[in-house]
C-alpha cells in the first residue's frame, strides 16, 4: 500500500486549500481512509475519516469547514478545506485501514485514524492570520 498526499500550502485565516491523496496496493471500495494533522509541540489527531460506504466522520473542531471524499475509480482521496484558522496550521497526513479479515467493508470512528496501518509521508499547511 502506497499513499502519496499532494502538495500543502500556505493561505490566510478565511481562505480555502485542498489536499489530495493518490493511492495504491489495494481496493479503495473496501478500506477505511482519513487524515490526521500533527502541530508542532502537539500530538497526532485525527481531522477526517470516511467509511468504504462514504460514511463520513469530523472532529468537532472541524464540522462545517472540512469536507472529506473519495474517488474509488482514481483511488483517490481528497480533504477539502474552508474557512481556515491559524490553529489549522500543521502537518497533514493521509491514512488507510484494511476491513477486518473476512469482511469487504469497513467502518470506523475519527479518534482512530491516527492508528491506521498505512500512512503517507504528510504535507504542509500553514494558515496566517
Amino acid at each position: 500500500v502506497q499513499l502519496v498526499e499532494s502538495r500543502g500550502g500556505s493561505v490566510q485565516a478565511g481562505g480555502s486549500l485542498r489536499l489530495s491523496c493518490a493511492g495504491s496496493g489495494y481496493t479503495p471500495s473496501t478500506f477505511c481512509m482519513g487524515w490526521f494533522r500533527q502541530a508542532p509541540g502537539k500530538e497526532h489527531e485525527g481531522v477526517a475519516a470516511i467509511d468504504s460506504d462514504g460514511t463520513t466522520h469530523y472532529r468537532d473542531s472541524v464540522k462545517g469547514r472540512f469536507t472529506i471524499s473519495k474517488d474509488n475509480a482514481k483511488n483517490t482521496l481528497y480533504l477539502q478545506m474552508d474557512q481556515l484558522k491559524p490553529e489549522d496550521t500543521a502537518m497533514y497526513y493521509c491514512a488507510a485501514d484494511p476491513p477486518v479479515a473476512g469482511l469487504a467493508s469497513c467502518k470506523t470512528d475519527i479518534s482512530i485514524v491516527v492508528d491506521f496501518g498505512y500512512k503517507g509521508q504528510g504535507t504542509q499547511v500553514t494558515v496566517s492570520s
